[in-house]
């Protein structure tokens, strides 16, 4: 294979050798017999090879190309001159590039800042801004489609100009801080005097978001819960006292331990209703999971282990009781009512559950709704936990031995402590951030994969923040075509096309380039801005969304 490719390269160069030869005839024809000798001294044939594209994969570059001329001075008037001249090569061939620019501090100098900062940090007036440049940018809020924005060298200036030094300016500062902390100070004791004022006299007004809530809902139902274990624990604090029954006290604790757990999930319930605030921007509602959480370490503590305390005493110390009559009286009424509150209970997870889209049994065990949960899980216990009261002491009553009543107080401080396990775990995992159903991310996800604009969705995450809140966050992979496209379609091409023909320098260039790419930038912002609307428009449950540009 060797000899061949020689004789090709041989091959070419005599093509080439042809070629100039007949170069130089035509030269030498022109500029006189005389001249012929010297081209033909100086050219070198190899020279051209470098203006050919080898066709051949093994045939390398020669050396560059040369150019040779002469001046000649006719008739023997004096003697011959060479000049030579160099012609670049390909890989010498000059091209415009853009120099890196270095972006200082002073070019954060054109960010920008909204009039309310501007007012805030510089401690400026609005008149002072009426003074200077003004511009218009696409709005971040729903609300509105685009706002007015300053520059921030601009408002850094004018500070200095109507406080005259840094220091003045930070002088003014501290004091507007501590005005502003004595304002709410002042405002605190206000409010607080006005709530007295209200008690006082009455309030006249209409009741309240926060009131509201308790004759619906939850809210109801914890409401319902508070009364009749009120009741209960009364109760069953006088039927201990009168037979000094140790499954009794367990029950009587029991109650006192659902009632005092179900005012602190009123106080989460009113407090989970409340407005978000700079404080809490994404608003309060886990304070239900807190304090279903907080109520199931209560019933722990308190009826489980004074349950479990005072069964062991009565194991130990075995005391004989008085009559069971009145404390049989009072186990019934309290399985009456708590088969209601139960029943309650379930016919509003039911609903909640149906409006869910889920089953009874998985809606429950997600603790989707944690107050109402605590009712029905508390609630069941105290079913069973009268059952096995009762129980108990009528096989004491029967036998004459106290320790089945004991025995029966270790069962129910058993029952509560499983009550209290599964409340701490449920609310648990909600309070660490628990993702919404499969279903429910595969919907949205196709719908943004179902865009035009969108080329792929990664990194999906879809958070259950509580009350049927979600939030919703993603990698969107942008189509750059689609996005340029969309902006093409709002401009004056003939004009755009104007603009590219008076492009004539890299400046001109560079300067078309920022123009338009800040423009498409903006576009991509609008996108952005379009799809999460779109999101929340057709699944209302979606709250808050964050679509990251990849």
């Amino acid at each position: 294979m060797l000899p061949g490719l020689a004789a090709a390269t041989a091959a070419h160069r005599c093509s080439w050798s042809s070629l100039c030869r007949l170069h130089l005839r035509c030269r030498a024809a022109a500029h006189g017999s005389s001249e012929r000798q010297e081209w033909q001294n100086v050219v070198t044939l190899g020279s051209f090879s470098n203006m050919v594209r080898y066709s051949h994969p093994f045939i390398c570059t020669l050396s560059q190309m040369k150019s040779y001329s002469t001046n000649v001075q006719k008739e023997g008037q004096g003697s011959q001159t060479l000049r030579v001249e160099k012609v670049p090569s390909f890989d010498e061939t000059v091209k415009a590039v853009l120099k890196k620019r270095e972006y200082g501090p002073k070019y954060t100098q054109n960010n920008f800042i909204t009039g309310v900062r501007a007012i805030n940090e510089f401690c400026l007036k609005s008149s002072d801004l009426d003074q200077l440049r003004k511009i218009r940018r696409r709005s971040p809020h729903e609300d509105t489609e685009s706002f007015t924005v300053y520059l921030r060298s601009d408002v850094e200036a004018k500070s200095l100009e109507v406080w005259g030094s840094p220091e003045a300016l930070a002088r003014e500062k501290k004091l507007r801080k501590e005005a502003e902390i004595e304002y709410r100070e002042r405002l605190f004791r206000n409010q607080k005097i006005l709530r007295e004022y209200r008690d006082f006299l009455g309030n006249t007004k209409p009741r309240s978001r926060t009131t509201s809530v308790f004759f619906k809902g939850p809210g109801k139902v914890v409401m319902v819960a508070i009364c009749i274990n009120g009741l209960n624990c009364f109760f069953k604090f006088l039927a201990w006292i009168y037979t000094g029954s140790a499954s009794m006290f367990s029950e009587a604790i029991h109650s006192l331990s659902d009632t005092c757990n179900q005012g602190l999930l009123a106080v989460g319930i009113s407090k989970s209703v409340q407005t978000p605030d700079p404080t809490h921007p994404y608003g309060f509602s886990n304070m239900r999971y807190i304090a279903s959480l907080i109520s199931g370490v209560g019933i722990f503590m308190m009826g489980a282990g004074l349950s479990w305390y005072h069964g062991i005493m009565g194991l130990l110390n075995p005391q004989p009781m008085e009559s069971l009559l009145w404390a049989y009286c009072i186990l019934a009424g309290s399985l009456a009512s708590e088969g209601a509150t139960l029943l309650v209970a379930v016919n509003e997870l039911r609903r909640s559950a149906r409006a869910k889209g889920m089953s009874f049994y998985k809606y429950v065990m997600e603790s989707r709704d944690p107050s109402t949960n605590v009712i029905l899980l508390e609630d069941t216990a105290a079913v069973l936990g009268v059952t096995i009261a009762a129980t108990c002491m009528g096989l004491t009553s029967i036998t004459g031995n106290p320790l089945y009543d004991s025995l029966g107080s270790l069962g129910v401080g058993t029952l509560l402590g499983m009550v209290s396990a599964f409340l701490i775990y449920t609310n648990t995992e909600a309070l660490l951030g628990r993702s919404i159903q499969p279903e429910q991310v595969q919907r949205l996800t196709e719908l943004l994969e179902n865009d035009p604009s969108v080329r792929a969705i990664h990194d999906v995450k879809a958070t259950d923040l509580g009350l049927g809140k979600v939030r919703f966050k993603a990698e969107v992979d942008f189509d750059g075509r689609v996005v340029t496209r969309s902006y093409l379609e709002k401009q004056d091409f003939d004009q755009m096309l104007q603009e590219i023909q008076e492009v004539k320098t890299p400046e001109e260039l560079e300067t078309f380039m920022l123009k338009h790419g800040e423009n498409i930038i903006d576009t991509l912002g609008a996108e952005v801005d379009r799809l999460e609307k779109e999101l929340k428009k057709r699944n209302p449950e979606v709250r808050h969304v964050d679509l990251e540009i990849l």
